[in-house]
């Protein structure tokens, strides 16, 4: 058992350094080691093209296709520049406020897109020139981005999630809405980060001709009807989704377009009463108000029971379909061909990594191995607290050289027997969006950082420059996954809440 984990273990590593395709390295070293087990060529061959064909071969993984393209038709559908407008007119005043400005818009558009490196390349090239223009460092602005964009893999719908799924069974719904508070957790970390570094440099107090922008403070009672309203809004909108009758007695069961338009009302009154909307600021909303509600549907649809997570993402490419090609006019028609091929190659390229990595998962288990790493881990201490900071220290050494989607693959059927033994006690579900908030971390960290190299592209600066200021929002997020970490119910309450999980 030993002699074939260090086969499967040295063959994998080394092809990576030999800068081979992931997926390649990963089914080539699975061969390896099914033919030192002594299986015959051709039967280890065929063994192996069985089980990448039998791990794709899932209905829930229809969903990733469908999300990759409506992730295309949103990020290059003009539901960007939308999301910056309004994003700008509630929090743009603020000192340091393009950074808080930067980082809601990446959440926002991170989680509609369902992709990192969307959020960006979409968001990023038009806010980091913006913030330079206005003062701030542009190697602040690049990290500012790289890191706010991950937190749209939390934020449901994410395609990473649906990969976990797949991988433990869990309930898409139940990831999806598990990530929410963690998500939205990880960009208040990042805002606090934005915040810190803005007052302690004098960020977005001074445009570039040196001109002070006076910054205007809400008093502490608009701060108390502000903080009312979100919290009416959001009581509202739950009465209208998870119960039969709404407020004021109002029948809420019927069709899901009347609680889709409820639900804008709400929208509609909770942003009146907190932000005290001006006319320009009501406009921001109400042309970014339609790509939001994609969110709303995707997921409203999947907790109602009124579609599955796969028609889920049916219904989000004809949502996204409508509004950039036939609402915003942003897509031309014979613009669809391209997106379309776009969309099928980035989703070859999932299918090839997931079937794969699910032949790999096969003959880690056929070797027992997680067994025995799980061992191992408990041999270094029984304390959960401590195996919990090591895996974590373990997969945040994994994000710097792998990508998400296969460390997920790799990693969850060898760490998930431990963090779910009797002696650890998490759930799946907890542990997923632990692993998940990992990785996010290993996006903004060299060699392998998908958006530190695009935010780099963009900002047209070099990964060494903006290393340093990457430090405090490094931290930041690493507070962040220490909290989803430690605290169960950031993970499961929501999910629990709605149904998704018992």
């Amino acid at each position: 058992m030993d002699n074939q984990a260090l086969i499967l273990l040295v063959s994998f590593v080394t092809m990576l350094l030999l800068n081979m395709p992931v997926a390649v390295a990963i089914a080539l070293s699975t061969l390896l080691t099914m033919l030192s087990l002594g299986e015959a060529n051709v039967s280890a061959t065929t063994m192996v093209a069985n089980k990448i064909a039998t791990g794709i071969n899932q209905n829930a993984l229809l969903a990733i296709p469908f999300f990759v393209l409506s992730g295309l038709l949103m990020g290059r559908g003009g539901m960007a520049r939308r999301l910056i407008n309004f994003s700008d007119a509630i929090m743009g005043r603020m000192p340091g406020g393009l950074s808080y400005v930067n980082t809601l818009t990446c959440m926002m558009f991170g989680s509609i897109s369902g992709s990192a490196a969307a959020a960006v390349s979409s968001i990023g090239g038009f806010m980091i020139p913006e913030m330079e223009k206005k003062g701030y460092p542009r190697e602040f602005s690049v990290a500012v981005t790289a890191t706010a964009a991950t937190t749209g893999l939390l934020i449901p719908p994410s395609n990473v999630m649906i990969i976990y799924a797949t991988v433990t069974g869990v309930s898409v719904g139940a990831m999806f809405m598990a990530g929410v508070l963690p998500g939205i957790l990880t960009g208040l970390c990042i805002m606090a980060a934005c915040a810190f570094l803005s007052i302690r440099h004098g960020y977005g107090r001074k445009e570039a001709n040196g001109r002070h922008i006076p910054s205007v403070p809400k008093a502490p009672k608009e701060i108390i009807v502000s903080l009312a309203m979100i919290l009416i809004g959001m009581m509202g909108l739950w009465m209208l989704w998870f119960r039969p009758t709404g407020p004021l007695g109002l029948t809420t069961t019927g069709h899901v377009t009347n609680r889709l338009f409820l639900t804008i009302a709400y929208f509609i009154l909770m942003m009146r009463g907190s932000f005290r909307l001006k006319p320009i600021q009501t406009i921001c909303f109400l042309q970014a108000l339609p790509s939001l509600m994609l969110i709303v549907i995707v997921i409203g649809g999947i907790l109602t029971g009124k579609f599955s997570a796969t028609e889920a993402s049916a219904v989000a490419v004809l949502y996204s379909f409508l509004l950039a090609v036939c609402a915003y006019r942003e897509i031309k028609w014979k613009q669809i061909a391209k997106l379309l091929l776009d969309a099928g190659a980035t989703t070859a390229v999932v299918m090839l990594l997931i079937g794969a990595s699910q032949a790999m998962g096969w003959i880690l288990t056929r070797q027992n191995i997680p067994q025995s790493i799980a061992t191992s881990l408990m041999n270094v201490s029984s304390n959960p607290i401590v195996i919990l900071l090591i895996i974590n220290a373990i997969l945040l050494l994994v994000g710097t050289f792998m990508d998400m989607t296969p460390a997920i693959l790799i990693f969850t059927p060898i760490f998930l027997p431990v963090v779910t033994s009797p002696a650890i006690g998490l759930t799946e579900v907890h542990f997923g969006i632990m692993l998940i908030a990992n990785l996010c971390i290993g996006l903004c960290t060299p060699p392998v950082g998908t958006c530190l190299f695009i935010g780099c592209g963009i900002g047209k600066t070099t990964i060494a420059k903006t290393t340093r200021p990457m430090i405090p929002f490094f931290i930041a997020m690493i507070l962040a996954l220490m909290a989803i970490t430690f605290i169960p119910a950031l993970s499961t309450w929501l999910p629990q809440l709605t149904g998704q999980l018992k």
